[in-house]
């Protein structure tokens, strides 16, 4: 069964750091894009990061460009998102997503987010004030 599975969210102060990995298993995902979205309790799901499939191309939102980095182990099939300076209006739910087709990683912000073809449950952050 393909799965990604998020960890390391949490309840941090501002100005404070999280990293959050997003373990994939199934399948390889060295092929795919992969990235980072969220969401909070009445809003659309924003997208906040991806990467290319190699690695070697990143896009960011603009509230996050900065702050986050994201990256990936292919060897452990995982994509990470390190998270500084955290504000409280980072507080949402975030959720990683990977797709076989959907490569270019720079179309990701406009994208209708629920055709992406593999997300995982979600990890709560939370930044406090």
């Amino acid at each position: 069964q393909v799965q990604l599975v998020e960890a390391g969210g949490g309840l941090v102060q501002a100005g404070g750091s999280l990293r959050l990995s997003c373990a994939a298993s199934g399948r390889t995902f060295s092929s795919y894009a992969m990235g980072w979205f969220r969401q909070v309790p009445g809003k659309e799901r924003e997208f906040v990061a991806a990467i290319s499939g190699s690695g070697r191309s990143t896009y960011y939102a603009d509230s996050v460009k900065g702050r986050f980095t994201i990256s990936r182990d292919s060897a452990k099939n995982t994509v990470y998102l390190q998270m500084n300076s955290l504000k409280p209006e980072d507080t949402a739910v975030y959720y990683c997503a990977a797709d076989s087709d959907l490569t270019d990683i720079f179309k990701w912000a406009s994208l209708d987010w629920a055709s992406l073809d593999y997300w995982g449950q979600g990890t709560q952050v939370t930044v406090s004030s």
